[in-house]
């Protein structure tokens, strides 16, 4: 057994639903310390969702001294990741114990596996060897791991990355490691991530008896013109590296259950994931525009609130996505592909602070399902594709 597969049936045997750590950051404190690392715990968030942080640093953690042009000297690589994973589902569904690391058929199963403590366990020992044969690095070296990403994530990244901008800390590089790859560990790396923004759509009526529409206002008919200019329009094209912006319904909630009951309101819950081809601001105004064209207005006759989640962030081929790129090919072969599909990430947060963020991680075909699992001959090259990114870098400072 691999040091990097003992680290990871050790972190899979801990039950770090959001927003428990569970101890898994103890854990890798534990073994950062062991080579060099300062650990900082920084919890956040109300007693009943309390949540973990770690912030490591490299003990030969240098300020970030300033060359002849004002820029940083001393680059710093920041890995980043959450040991929380989200609930197992229905346990009798597994098979086996979703909290057993068990192997079956050259694969690894628990809660986790693939999103993302593989990953972590990966990381840690990749830094551990790099450290064995370069004791004096000429790049800072960093770790920040919260356990509130698969929850609401306000109390996890973004309240650390809040932090390491008030003390002036500069990070330049980041590998976050969520699970990109599709068939094979480094088949796919994301290089930047969509931005996401939901809006909860209240639309107003008068309730009255379906008998006597005349004496009611049915909210349902008058958001219907409306709701379906919205789900045809074309928000943007997108770009060479995004795909255009997309916006889909999650719920409509109308109706008292009764069948001869007008209702008094309508609820829509939607989202965009858009691109940077388009901006919060300029597709809010889109939709209070296309409302208003059917009639509606705010205030009189619907109120709407707005979230955004995250911004979209893009890290062009450079530095970090070429160290990636030939890390992963000096590995394995492979030619990398880069994407900015899927869901969010915290490298939403992290791209805020930091310019160049990449995420590389195992194959993500069972992330959140019953039974998911890494495969076995997975996990080892992942972490030989981490130290290599950490030489590559070194090489270059």
């Amino acid at each position: 057994m691999t040091a990097t597969l003992r680290l990871t049936e050790q972190l899979l045997a801990q039950a770090s639903v959001t927003p428990n750590d569970a101890g898994c950051q103890a854990m890798l404190a534990d073994r950062l310390r062991a080579v060099g690392f300062d650990c900082e715990t920084i919890e956040s968030g109300p007693a009943d969702f309390r949540v973990t942080n770690l912030w490591a640093k490299f003990k030969g953690f240098c300020a970030p001294a300033l060359d002849g042009n004002g820029f940083s000297a001393t680059k710093t690589l920041v890995w980043a990741g959450h040991t929380d994973v989200v609930p197992t589902g229905p346990v009798d569904q597994w098979g086996s114990p979703p909290f057993v690391p068990t192997h079956r058929d050259g694969k690894l199963y628990g809660r986790g596996a693939s999103d993302m403590k593989t990953s972590l366990a990966a990381m840690v020992v990749a830094c551990e060897e790099f450290l064995a044969a370069n004791p004096q690095p000429r790049i800072n070296i960093a770790f920040l791991l919260t356990s509130d990403e698969e929850g609401p994530a306000n109390d996890g990244t973004v309240v650390v990355c809040k932090l390491l901008q008030a003390r002036g800390e500069q990070l330049d590089w980041c590998i976050v490691g969520e699970p990109t790859s599709v068939e094979r560990t480094g088949d796919m790396i994301k290089n930047g991530r969509r931005g996401t923004m939901s809006g909860k759509l209240t639309v107003k009526g008068i309730q009255g008896h379906i008998a006597y529409p005349q004496l009611a206002r049915n909210p349902i008919h008058l958001l219907a013109p409306a709701l379906a200019e919205l789900v045809g329009t074309v928000w943007d094209h997108g770009n060479d590296h995004f795909p255009p912006t997309s916006w889909q319904v999650s719920n409509i909630h109308g109706g008292t259950g009764a069948s001869n009951v007008i209702p008094g309101t309508v609820v829509v819950d939607f989202n965009f994931r858009f691109s940077t081809e388009s901006t919060p601001e300029g597709l809010q105004q889109r939709v209070t525009d296309a409302l208003q064209r059917h009639g509606l207005q705010a205030g009189t006759d619907y109120d709407l609130a707005w979230t955004v989640g995250g911004l979209p962030f893009l890290t062009r081929p450079g530095t970090l996505v070429d160290a990636v790129r030939g890390a992963i090919t000096d590995e394995t072969g492979i030619h990398t592909q880069l994407s900015t599909t899927g869901g969010t990430s915290d490298g939403r947060f992290i791209a805020q602070v930091c310019p160049q963020v990449v995420e590389l991680g195992p194959p993500n075909a069972t992330i959140h399902q019953i039974n998911e699992h890494v495969a076995v001959a997975d996990i080892e090259p992942l972490k030989n594709i981490y130290c290599r990114v950490l030489e590559r870098l070194n090489t270059a400072a």
